[in-house]
């Protein structure tokens, strides 16, 4: 489904009810599947969030995630300890050009029987499940934090809990954080200090309702239309909350720089845009990487020239982010500068309009260009992708006044 979007103008007042978080949404499916008294409701309709649950519920001896990467890290140390089950572990032809080798090691050291089916190093995956004895493990702190979440997930089941030593500077800490507040919600008792991660062994625990935040990363695309509408504007999201797990909640501190702000009311909240003046903006998101494709096309669509950093996990999801960036951005006409982990934009030239912007496969890419309609036209090449996390996205920015046919 390819999208030409006109250019847009949103009602003044909209409101708009989110799904649930498919961060939170697919780490507790997997703790449900561990322990089947846990009741969670509002759970990700996302792609990603059904595959995760079909693949948890299928009682096959191939397990196909298609392009899920949350589901294959977390499901390889799911299955490493399924006691009996002999799982071949498989994902689309990107998925078996995303490097799991580092779980893998971490596994095989707590005493998984993984192997390679394909490239050393990458999906597919042959898993014959048992019981993982060992309890201590010393893995790179700066890899993708959903290697660190995939231990930490079954850590509480396996005989003597798990020790995790993080060597180097950490990534993503929120979403380690939000790990282990989810263990700690359902009775497991966790620790980090300093580089140290300890989760204790838990082999049942008490029925537990848990009601899934909506995704803040969802929401990255209504700020980034917020700052680009006139003043006045107003957006409401359902359904957040101020004392979020989610990494991407700083995005109420972020876009206070580009004129929205943020009130929270109840289990919602009103993003109001305010005047904004801004020549350049400078943010390292090495804890949130998955806003950085939003923030760099909303100061492409204000003329703000921008350097963003701690962006080294962006190489490895569903496309090389910073290339994607790259080459979109400057079909807009205005020059981008990227390193293994940064992206620079220095000066910003007027829109060109009715350009092609290619998804790549993924999601983001379409997410996050959308909202420049509300200052050109152009078109979307398989903007349908967004169902991997946000189905509804297109119905939605319809709802609030987005103009736009398929072709």
């Amino acid at each position: 489904m390819n999208i030409t979007l006109q250019k847009s103008k949103i009602a003044k007042a909209s409101i708009v009810k989110i799904t649930g978080s498919k961060s939170e949404s697919n780490r507790l499916l997997l703790l449900q599947a561990l322990y089947p008294n846990i009741e969670i409701s509002n759970v990700s309709n996302s792609d990603d969030s059904k595959l995760m649950q079909k693949a948890l519920s299928k009682d096959s001896s191939i397990i196909d995630i298609h392009h899920a990467g949350t589901a294959m890290r977390f499901l390889t140390a799911y299955f490493s300890l399924q006691e009996g089950r002999d799982i071949t572990l498989t994902g689309s032809s990107r998925m078996q050009e995303r490097p799991i080798k580092i779980l893998v090691d971490a596994l095989r050291d707590l005493g998984a029987d993984i192997s390679y089916l394909k490239n050393e190093g990458y999906p597919p995956l042959k898993i014959k499940g048992h019981t993982l004895k060992k309890h201590q493990v010393t893995l790179a702190a700066n890899v993708s934090s959903q290697y660190i979440s995939a231990l930490l997930l079954i850590a509480p089941r396996l005989k003597k809990g798990l020790e995790l030593t993080l060597k180097g500077k950490i990534t993503s800490v929120p979403y380690i954080k939000m790990t282990l507040n989810l263990l700690e919600q359902i009775g497991v008792i966790t620790s980090f200090e300093d580089n140290k991660i300890i989760v204790k062994q838990n082999n049942e625990v008490a029925a537990k309702k848990i009601v899934v935040e909506s995704d803040w990363s969802s929401a990255s695309y209504f700020y980034s239309i917020v700052a680009l509408c006139n003043v006045g504007t107003k957006i409401e999201l359902a359904s957040y909350k101020p004392n979020s797990l989610q990494g991407d909640s700083v995005l109420s501190t972020i876009y206070k720089d580009f004129g929205v702000e943020t009130v929270f009311n109840n289990t919602s909240i009103t993003l109001t845009k305010v005047d904004s003046k801004l020549n350049h903006v400078s943010y390292n998101l090495a804890n949130a990487p998955d806003i950085a494709q939003t923030i760099a096309v909303t100061c492409l669509g204000l003329g703000v020239g921008c350097h963003l950093t701690g962006l080294h996990t962006l190489k490895i999801k569903e496309t090389d982010r910073l290339v994607a960036l790259k080459t979109e951005i400057e079909k807009f006409g205005t020059q981008v500068e990227i390193s293994n982990d940064s992206l620079t934009v220095s000066k910003i030239n007027p829109l060109v309009s009715k350009v092609d912007v290619e998804t790549y496969h993924d999601h983001r890419m379409a997410m996050a260009f959308a909202p420049l309609a509300i200052k050109t036209t152009f078109n979307i090449l398989e903007g349908n992708v967004v169902t991997k996390s946000y189905p509804d996205f297109w119905n939605d920015l319809k709802n609030i006044g987005f103009n736009f046919t398929e072709f």
